[in-house]
């Protein structure tokens, strides 16, 4: 069974409508990544799973449960968690004020411990804990984004342009980090503008294209075919 699955949706703002009847899986432990041109829907589609934009029609289930109506704060406690695009810091709180006000959102006796374990993952973190988010670095900033979503324990993340920003070197430090936590286990649905290293990753992929799905596989399956790549991505196909 998947972990997420979605019918029919459709959503937009006002009287535009941005999504036209999606419907994709995410399965347990799996990396699923969302790719398309700029203004295809993909941020609207993460921002309507989790509920940041209302649901016109279709339905949602997560973990066996319909979660079609259910409220953003509830989406976190059942465990899925978006990172949105933008980072979104709480700029004038601390490193580890962010850290603690996201796992508020999840309470346990726990949670001192999982921050450390955090930072034993995200050592730039650890050393800046005590600095305002708002001082840090964009790669850092984006790795606070993926540590703050990760404190409240998700069973899915809804990851929106990771990478968007960010110089090489640290696109390649992001995608080590994604990689790692699908190796966790937790299911990851992925809106990245880095089409190659989203589909390289990918377990299975959507391509959307005007608020649909145009086409899905197999991540590698997918990049694999130049002339989807450069039809649908808006990138050059690869020469040897």
């Amino acid at each position: 069974m998947a972990l997420l699955e979605v019918d029919g949706l459709k959503a937009g703002y006002g009287r535009i409508e941005v999504l036209h009847g999606i419907s994709l899986r995410l399965e347990p432990h799996a990396l699923c990544a969302i790719v398309g041109a700029n203004g295809a829907g993909k941020t609207t589609l993460l921002m309507t799973l989790s509920r940041l934009v209302p649901i016109r029609a279709g339905h949602v289930r997560f973990d066996g449960r319909d979660v079609t109506r259910v409220r953003p704060h509830q989406l976190v406690r059942a465990g899925l968690v978006h990172v949105p695009e933008g980072r979104r810091m709480l700029a004038q709180m601390s490193v580890e004020e962010n850290l603690l006000v996201a796992a508020a959102a999840q309470p346990s006796a726990a949670t001192a411990a999982h921050i450390r374990e955090l930072y034993e993952r995200f050592p730039i973190l650890g050393t800046r804990r005590s600095l305002p988010a708002g001082s840090l670095s964009g790669g850092e900033q984006q790795m606070l984004a993926i540590a703050r979503a990760l404190v409240a324990r998700p069973k899915a993340l809804l990851l929106d342009e990771p990478s968007m920003g960010l110089a090489p070197k640290l696109v390649e430090q992001i995608f080590e980090i994604i990689a790692a936590e699908r190796a966790r286990g937790t299911s990851i649905l992925l809106v990245e503008q880095n089409a190659r290293k989203a589909l390289a990753l990918a377990d299975y992929a959507y391509v959307l294209e005007r608020g649909a799905i145009a086409l899905e596989g197999k991540g590698v399956d997918l990049l694999g075919r130049d002339e989807i790549v450069a039809a649908y991505l808006g990138v050059t196909p690869a020469t040897s």
